[in-house]
């Protein structure tokens, strides 16, 4: 297939092309820079000049492809600028206008999502699909909320002619060269002298390795009937301390607890993710389509010391 992939060369895209190319699949990256499309043709991908915004460059790739993975999101908006409302609502944007090229094709569209919060249980692929009207909700959650209706509407287009499904990503994607969550916690241990963990931290992640959530992105280009809805997830549920106490092991520092009222001013926009116990299953995923995460689980991956290497210092 001719494939575009948006954030082709982001943390997960980068392990996908490579992934993609050596299927035999012909890549086509989104690229906003001459950086960016250096590193395509590097990985043996071509690149089409262009961002989320430009919604007439998205049309016509999509039209030219033979399917779309769409990874990219404009973090910095969401995260550094603090407005996730706004990335959301150009990400939906961006979505509708690769769907309408491919409207009425039978060609796939893959959507990155991320694994729903169940309280008291843990996620299913059945679940999250209740999404309630933007306008119903406090404005700082309207921007989570639309994220989740461009989800139910990726896999609406089932309905109009597009096999399209919605890969949905855990907390932790992990890896050598990760600068996500993990990376993060441990930064602030090193920051802040110990090794803390959320409460009494039994709060969980469900995580994956970043090259076994790649290939699951290419399972679900190549197999996944229409309409599906699939987990990326290797562990469903790694206690929040069992990472601190990886982590203060490998960096000779104590773990402790860090109270809930005290865990913002410790792990300052990470708190809030911590808070939450959010395990997540794959087991319909697997049974669907046969994929089965072969590379580390998180715990692995932590002792295996890269996440611990000292930082280098800026030229």
């Amino acid at each position: 297939m001719r494939v575009l992939v948006t954030g082709a060369t982001g943390w997960i895209g980068s392990a996908l092309v490579p992934d993609l190319v050596d299927a035999g699949h012909r890549v086509v990256g989104l690229a906003r820079s001459d950086a960016s499309a250096a590193a395509l043709a590097a990985a043996g991908a071509e690149a089409v000049r262009g961002s989320l915004d430009d919604l007439d460059v998205l049309r016509a790739a999509s039209a030219a492809s033979d399917g779309v993975i769409h990874l990219a999101f404009d973090h910095e908006t969401a995260f550094a600028r603090g407005d996730m409302k706004a990335a959301a609502e150009a990400d939906r944007r961006a979505v509708e206008a690769m769907a309408e090229a491919l409207t009425g094709t039978g060609k796939p569209f893959v959507l990155a999502s991320g694994t729903p919060v169940e309280e008291g249980r843990t996620a299913t692929e059945r679940d999250g699909h209740d999404v309630p009207p933007v306008d119903a909700v406090p404005p700082a959650a309207a921007g989570a909320v639309t994220r989740m209706a461009t989800g139910e509407y990726v896999l609406g287009l089932a309905d109009r002619g597009v096999r399209s499904s919605v890969v949905r990503l855990p907390r932790t994607n992990h890896g050598e060269g990760d600068h996500g969550f993990v990376a993060t916690l441990v930064r602030t241990a090193r920051e802040k002298g110990v090794a803390g963990y959320y409460g009494d931290g039994t709060n969980r992640w469900p995580a994956v390795h970043r090259d076994d959530s790649a290939r699951m992105f290419r399972i679900a280009l190549e197999t996944a009937p229409a309409g599906s809805t699939l987990h990326a997830v290797a562990d469903e549920g790694v206690a929040l301390r069992d990472v601190a106490e990886v982590v203060g092991r490998r960096l000779g520092l104590p773990t402790a607890s860090v109270p809930p009222e005290e865990a913002a001013g410790h792990f300052g926009w990470l708190a809030a993710v911590l808070a939450a116990d959010q395990p997540a299953s794959s087991a319909l995923t697997r049974e669907l389509t046969g994929w089965r995460p072969v590379r580390p689980g998180l715990l692995a991956d932590l002792e295996a010391g890269h996440y611990f290497r000292a930082p280098t210092a800026s030229a």
